[in-house]
């Protein structure tokens, strides 16, 4: 399945949530498909969004709270597992689009062949952690997982194939920041 194919399939799922985007293709794909106010895109910081996703979902308990990751991301930030499953937000899904590169620099191989990332969270705490190869095994796993107690993971398997004329997100970091802020109020 292509990364664009998987988003396809994940982003009608979407209500009102917060949705927290690692930074690269991940916040650009998304941006491109569709765009919400609901959506947090981190710019140029890797790693970050599962930090961030965290401190939302402790501050809004009474909301479901998605981050939107990839495996680079989680790799650069692994401790971010472990604190997420040691706070242990019920509210928490973490969807990883995992394409085994780092796709935005030029496809270098990232380390997630050999390291299962969804095994990994269940080990770290991760109430549930799913993994999903296939397209249509998507919605039935996110919908089940958003139905759950958290944290829970959902691990998406993905070809290394983002188109690079996808755009870039094109609000500015303090319009993103205000818009998302005011769908927290």
């Amino acid at each position: 399945m292509k990364g664009t194919e998987a988003f396809q399939e994940l982003l009608p799922l979407l209500g009102n949530e917060p949705v927290i985007h690692a930074n690269g293709f991940i916040c650009r794909e998304s941006f491109s498909l569709k765009d919400r106010e609901e959506n947090f895109y981190m710019i140029g910081s890797m790693g970050l969004a599962s930090s961030i996703g965290l401190g939302v979902a402790l501050c809004q308990p009474n909301r479901k709270v998605i981050v939107l990751d990839g495996d680079g991301n989680v790799l650069m930030s692994m401790g971010t597992l472990a604190m997420i499953a040691a706070e242990a937000p019920k509210n928490l899904v973490h969807v990883v689009i995992d394409n085994e590169v780092y796709e935005s620099t030029g496809k270098q191989r990232s380390i997630s062949n050999a390291v299962p990332l969804e095994q990994v969270a269940k080990s770290a705490g991760y109430r549930q952690a799913v993994r999903v190869d296939k397209r249509e095994e998507i919605k039935p796993a996110f919908e089940k997982l958003m139905n759950a107690e958290g944290p829970v993971f959902l691990l998406i398997k993905v070809e290394p194939c983002f188109d690079h004329k996808t755009g870039r997100v094109t609000h500015t970091p303090e319009e993103i920041t205000e818009r998302f802020m005011k769908t927290l109020s």
